[in-house]
């Protein structure tokens, strides 16, 4: 059945009266198939004999449209994905409701109006947009043509990234000292103990009364708060992070940070489904590429230890949320035994280079406890870089004390070992002088930092991201990877479409100096390992669910190297992403592109 409107199918067949036309005049789904096969090749024929009159671009858009329909269309492809839309279409056209059996969206729809309209020339990407004068002339004239059309881009991007405060900005840490004196006054403290990392630890916010003590909460952020703590689901926020809360519940500015550790209430509520059913959580597959307890190893130069099983507070979005049982847990840190035998297997496997050192947090560990760990390593001649994955410059910058900087600096030793800091700030309203400074601390030691961002609704509106970088960069921090939002159903409302990213990469970050956009678009692939999003040759679409939602084939990062399966992966939809957005406040004409990315 479907409740679509007669009106919402005729514009679709509108789009391409030439595929309706084969649908309907097609006795099955079968002879729909080859009919179309047909077509598309002819397309593609005209297209490269020049007998197709469009732009270029719209040219290359075109063949980029027909191949995704291709795929879509392919037998293996439905077996793949287990549903067919040609059969869906098929059916669509000829009327045959009764027939249909699952929910039509208007996510379906969208994806069908866009890829019908692009593989005939007629995506509108380019309506209104005329060639650039510039083309037009030469010499120092077209220069200051040029010159003037870059500036117009630079204000356009600048248009947006003004809308994103960060927490340099004046009235922001006017905002922010008197949350640290409230929150002071509330625990009975003082400078000297804001200053203490230890004391933050002490007074981890774990329960929503404490939290709603300090900034005002919704009834649902209070009601998934208490439902998570109740049922286990880690919650737990430092008073520095808490500091960077405003006071409001509106999100209008902190949605990004509440949303890093306030969890939606349909995550709590499947976060406990899944405890219930004793669902395996474990998306990344993590379990089947540990050789050894604490350890973790998918490349063939660099592995993961895991010492310590948790953090200052939880991101809700953690890859870990299936392992991690609760903020500063006291079971926390691996038995020695353990720590020893996974040092012991680094020890005896000299093919790896590089050691992570991540978890949880490692950086809540003691300094004498780093120390003795960074001493093991330092040992193996083979390791020629030791990295740690930590959150603390973040959430808790006053732990980057000046004796940690130089325990890190004393196992850096240029041309014969690295050590090297990875973090995840997620938004320019998380950045402040507190995270400043502690990465400069670490800078001044000749260590670097890098950034790793996850890309979700919270930062995925135009230039949101670019803010970011380019504030990074200023404060010492070099972007590394930005990661696509993971596909668990219990993070769904941080999901974005990998059409998005690939819409920022191209539309957004490439307006920004080259130093800036050093991150790569990644897709964390479950048991496999991390893709490139930036290439068609490791990922490609292969059908439309009717939700709307894009199924991919991922190709592993040993293609051309070893034998390795693909893995299949169904994105959120495009249209539901989209309706999000406008709900925020977003002019959807901002994105109109995102369709024609794949």
């Amino acid at each position: 059945m479907t409740n679509l409107h007669t009106e919402t199918l005729n514009e679709l067949w509108d789009t391409n009266k030439e595929v309706y036309e084969i649908l309907r005049n097609s006795d099955s789904v079968e002879t729909a198939r080859k009919k179309l096969y047909d077509y598309l090749i002819n397309l593609e024929k005209k297209i490269y004999y020049g007998e197709i009159n469009v732009h270029p671009l719209e040219r290359i858009n075109m063949k980029e449209c027909i191949k995704v329909f291709k795929n879509i269309l392919a037998p293996k492809n439905e077996e793949l994905s287990g549903f067919s839309a040609l059969r869906l279409l098929w059916l669509l056209a000829n009327e045959k409701f009764s027939e249909i059996d699952v929910e039509v969206s208007e996510g379906f729809i969208e994806e069908f109006k866009h890829l019908f309209k692009g593989i005939i020339g007629n995506s509108g990407i380019y309506d209104g947009k005329e060639e650039p004068i510039f083309l037009k002339l030469r010499g120092r004239e077209a220069a200051i043509v040029r010159s003037d059309e870059l500036d117009k881009l630079a204000e356009y991007a600048k248009k947006f990234m003004d809308r994103y405060p960060s927490g340099l900005l004046e009235d922001v840490k006017k905002k922010r000292e008197e949350n640290k004196k409230r929150i002071l006054e509330y625990f009975g403290g003082d400078e000297d103990d804001w200053n203490d990392w230890k004391w933050h630890l002490k007074h981890i916010i774990k329960d929503s009364k404490t939290l709603s003590d300090l900034v005002n909460l919704t009834e649902e952020e209070i009601k998934a708060i208490d439902l998570a703590v109740e049922n286990h689901i880690p919650f737990g926020v430092t008073p520095y992070y808490a500091s960077l809360m405003d006071k409001d519940a509106s999100r209008k500015y902190d949605h990004a940070i509440r949303a890093q550790v306030i969890p939606p209430l349909d995550y709590v509520e499947k976060m406990i489904e899944a405890k219930n059913n004793r669902k395996n959580l474990d998306f990344m597959g993590e379990s089947d590429t540990s050789p050894i307890d604490l350890v973790t190893r998918r490349y063939p130069m660099i592995a993961i230890v895991k010492p310590y099983n948790t953090c200052a507070q939880i991101c809700v979005y953690c890859q870990r949320n299936w392992e991690i049982k609760e903020v500063l847990a006291k079971d926390a840190l691996a038995p020695k035994s353990k720590l020893e035998e996974a040092i012991d297997w680094f020890r005896n496997h000299e093919s790896i280079k590089e050691v992570l050192i991540t978890g949880g947090d490692p950086f809540i560990l003691n300094d004498k406890f780093l120390d003795k760990i960074l001493s093991e390593f330092a040992e193996m001649k083979h390791i020629e870089r030791i990295r740690f994955g930590t959150r603390i410059p973040v959430v808790l910058p006053q732990r980057v004390t000046d004796d940690l900087a130089e325990i890190l600096e004393q196992y850096h030793e240029p041309g014969r070992r690295e050590i090297v800091v990875s973090t995840h700030v997620e938004h320019v309203y998380e950045v402040t002088e507190d995270l400043m400074n502690a990465v400069q601390k670490i800078r001044k030691k000749g260590i670097c930092v890098y950034n790793q961002e996850v890309f979700t609704t919270e930062n995925s509106r135009r230039f949101e991201t670019v803010a970011l970088r380019r504030l990074l960069r200023l404060i010492g921090i070099e972007p590394y990877y930005t990661f696509n939002t993971k596909g668990k159903e219990e993070t769904r409302k941080y999901r974005v479409p990998i059409a998005r990213l690939l819409q920022e990469q191209k539309e957004e970050a490439r307006l920004t100096p080259g130093v800036e956009r050093t991150d790569k678009p990644i897709f964390n692939v479950p048991r496999l390992g991390k893709v490139n999003l930036n290439a068609w040759q490791d990922h490609e679409v292969i059908m439309i669910m009717p939700n709307g939602s894009r199924v991919y084939e991922f190709h592993p990062w040993e293609k051309n190297i070893s034998l390795a399966n693909t893995y299949i992966y169904t994105d959120v939809p495009i249209y539901d992403y989209l309706k999000e957005l406008e709900r925020r406040g977003e002019n959807l004409e901002d994105y109109k592109t995102i369709w024609y990315y794949f």
